[in-house]
């Protein structure tokens, strides 16, 4: 096997790595800190399209987890980038919260239920009927099916929640049409993350708690990948993937070492 580089940037999880159900994980605090001070550039990472960058910095501040907010990345801020890219200045009906409204206003668009370019659908705790017949049949009328992320279900303090990606089947289910999902496993969301932050992906490493988002988005992405086992995948799950990660560890704590 090819030995890899240094690694001289990094990109992690929040939920399962840094966080668990509002608490943060022991180590998270002092990897965080080598982090800030070692002065490699890094990004914590979200699927979830709820919250802004600053509300997230907020949350993470009040459970004792500093992370500035530019270094915050989330599938709403990679949604908002490729939809700039693909169309500038474009419209959007959007069915979501206040991180991908925010993001795409920031980029400049316009958010319509009128013949909109897209059909943009998030994550929201109110998922509502009238709402997504809409986008059904704006969707069937021409607009464009994004996502902002696969994920089927999401953790709560009472048990999982349905999140973007069930609700994405059942749009699909009703138009015939597949919507393109920014958020992990794409590793679109992964390199526009890097260049936000000015890193390469051969010296760049990224942990997660899933195989199937986190560790397939970091290794498609070329990075260096690692697996903790403080989230959703446990150790008897990794052998049912046809990839592995680079290195498996108990929790973040063993990789304070590492930066």
């Amino acid at each position: 096997m090819s030995t890899r580089k240094p690694i001289e940037s990094w990109l992690t999880d929040m939920d399962g790595v840094l966080i668990h159900e509002g608490t943060p994980i022991p180590g998270a605090d002092a990897f965080l800190t080598g982090l800030k001070e070692s002065g490699k550039p890094f990004l914590v990472l979200t699927n979830n399209s709820i919250y802004t960058p600053r509300d997230l910095h907020a949350r993470l501040t009040r459970m004792g987890l500093h992370v500035p907010v530019g270094n915050i990345w989330t599938s709403a801020l990679a949604t908002a980038k490729f939809l700039d890219d693909q169309r500038p200045g474009g419209t959007a009906y959007v069915i979501g919260e206040a991180g991908l409204t925010t993001a795409l206003h920031d980029v400049g668009y316009v958010l319509t239920d009128h013949d909109p370019d897209y059909v943009v659908l998030g994550e929201t705790r109110t998922y509502s009927f009238e709402a997504l017949t809409k986008a059904i049949r704006l969707i069937n009328g021409g607009a464009r099916f994004i996502c902002t992320n696969p994920d089927q279900t999401g953790p709560s303090p009472e048990g999982v929640l349905p999140a973007a990606g069930s609700v994405a089947a059942l749009i699909t289910k009703a138009t015939g049409k597949d919507p393109y999902f920014v958020g992990k496993p794409n590793p679109l969301m992964m390199r526009a993350g890097l260049n936000v932050i000015g890193a390469h992906s051969e010296t760049s490493a990224m942990i997660g708690d899933r195989m199937d988002t986190d560790v397939l988005a970091g290794l498609e992405s070329g990075m260096e990948t690692f697996l903790v086992l403080t989230g959703l995948t446990t150790l008897p799950d990794i052998d049912r993937y046809p990839f592995r990660p680079s290195r498996v560890v108990d929790s973040i704590a063993d990789l304070v070492a590492e930066i």
